[in-house]
């Protein structure tokens, strides 16, 4: 008998379906499908057209490629599989459709990478991400947070899924529907954001795929654990894996495929860490092709960089609401950190910032925007406090001014900038770019 999982009566941000699921591996993936079972299937449905068009696979042929990573998964967390499982007889497909989704960037990133050597044009995935952590002493304070930027049909696929675990830490992560997770956090105090990374290593041999062990961090109580995770077996893709902790460590984790000797470390900058969708370790081994797959990725990190900036004026310690700017910044649009998508760009090719995420792991708090930051309010997902714990303000931060914070989060909680486009604004409309381009003479 599947348990019924609890809630505690906080409703979902906006456009976003909450998923509360508990109990054992398989008990937990059966309640996601059940529960997010249209979304599931669509997501299903929208990447057979996706790897089609960057793979030229059709779904037997992905179903097949995605058997391989069963072995690799089993040997490294069995339950995850089960959990895979478990999703698929909620949803009501098989565990092959379920799995195919979980290497999704496996097989579209090693058909880029294939593809690099040719000389004719080839499909162009969109760029994937712009992150962020801070960890600062005095006061202690550990923020993490990205705009997650993909392929426009994961805005109508994507769930807030939230786990309590029998045999690990509860979590919560942003995520496509059916897959393990992306960003998030645990009750451990641990938080991870990421990026997509692409080398000439990235060929699709089985190992274990990028958002298995997204959840594998997740299910860690400490970074250097989440470190040990990252290199307990042949990773099969590049990725970025960006982790803090509320104690104050951070570590920034570049891999690439293969083992324990293929992972570059990178340390925080006077507590600051940034990155986007290039490798920045000087010490790479494989040839980096992720400037060449998404050539927005260096200018998002100058942005990045100049906004943070170092030190604030005065001893000022970064918050928050400092993030929240950086994230709605529109330099180089549409190709911005606030990413929109490109016209004309074929349809299975068009990315944008489908939502972006802000976390204070310091009071264990999570907000949410749903769409372009730019424009969608930042809402406080609830979790793990319930609904009569937080104030209406802090419930909708996006639209709290400081002064009505709360003392436990007040310099870290999200004020709207006043310079801010206003929400009624059309992305286009709304961008430096657009009033550039009108000012400009023709």
């Amino acid at each position: 008998m599947t348990a019924t999982p609890r809630t505690n009566g906080t409703p979902p941000p906006d456009g976003i379906p909450r998923v509360r699921v508990e109990g054992t591996g398989y008990a937990r993936g059966r309640q996601y499908g059940i529960q997010a079972r249209d979304r599931v299937r669509r997501s299903v449905h929208a990447y057979q057209r996706v790897f089609a068009h960057y793979a030229g696979w059709d779904w037997a042929t992905v179903r097949r490629a995605a058997a391989g990573f069963e072995t690799p998964i089993a040997g490294f967390r069995p339950a995850y599989l089960e959990e895979m499982r478990g999703i698929a007889d909620g949803a009501g497909l098989d565990l092959a459709d379920v799995l195919a989704i979980n290497v999704r960037t496996e097989v579209m990133y090693a058909a880029k990478a294939r593809q690099a050597p040719l000389a004719h044009r080839t499909a162009q995935p969109p760029a994937e991400c712009s992150a962020f952590a801070v960890v600062q002493d005095q006061p202690a304070t550990a923020l993490i947070g990205q705009n997650w930027d993909w392929l426009l049909h994961s805005a109508e696929t994507l769930v807030l899924l939230e786990a309590r675990q029998d045999d690990g830490p509860d979590f919560i992560t942003v995520v496509e529907a059916g897959l393990l997770a992306k960003a998030g956090m645990n009750a451990a105090g641990l938080g991870v954001v990421t990026n997509a990374l692409v080398t000439d290593a990235d060929v699709g041999a089985p190992g274990l795929p990028y958002h298995v062990l997204l959840r594998a961090v997740l299910d860690c109580a400490t970074v250097t654990e989440a470190l040990m995770a990252l290199q307990a077996g042949e990773r099969s893709s590049s990725a970025n894996y960006l982790i803090a902790h509320s104690s104050g460590a951070a570590l920034d984790v570049e891999a690439a495929p293969g083992d324990f000797t293929r992972l570059y470390p990178l340390y925080p900058d006077q507590g600051l860490l940034l990155h986007t969708n290039h490798f920045l370790s000087p010490r790479l081994h494989p040839v980096d092709l992720s400037l060449w797959a998404m050539p927005s990725s260096a200018v998002r990190l100058q942005r990045l960089r100049a906004l943070s900036g170092g030190p604030r004026p005065g001893g000022r310690y970064r918050t928050l609401n400092d993030f929240r700017v950086l994230l709605a910044d529109h330099a180089d649009y549409p190709y911005s950190v606030c990413a929109h998508p490109e016209p004309g760009a074929h349809p299975c090719e068009q990315g944008a910032t489908i939502a972006s995420v802000l976390m204070d792991l310091t009071a264990g708090r999570m907000w949410i925007a749903v769409g372009h930051p730019c424009q969608a309010r930042y809402q406080d997902v609830g979790w793990p406090a319930s609904p009569t714990e937080a104030s209406p303000a802090e419930a909708s931060p996006a639209e709290a001014s400081p002064a009505r914070a709360s003392p436990a989060g007040a310099s870290r909680i999200l004020a709207s900038p006043a310079a801010g486009p206003p929400a009624a604004a059309s992305p286009t409309e709304a961008s430096p770019a657009a009033r550039a381009r009108r000012a400009s003479p023709s």
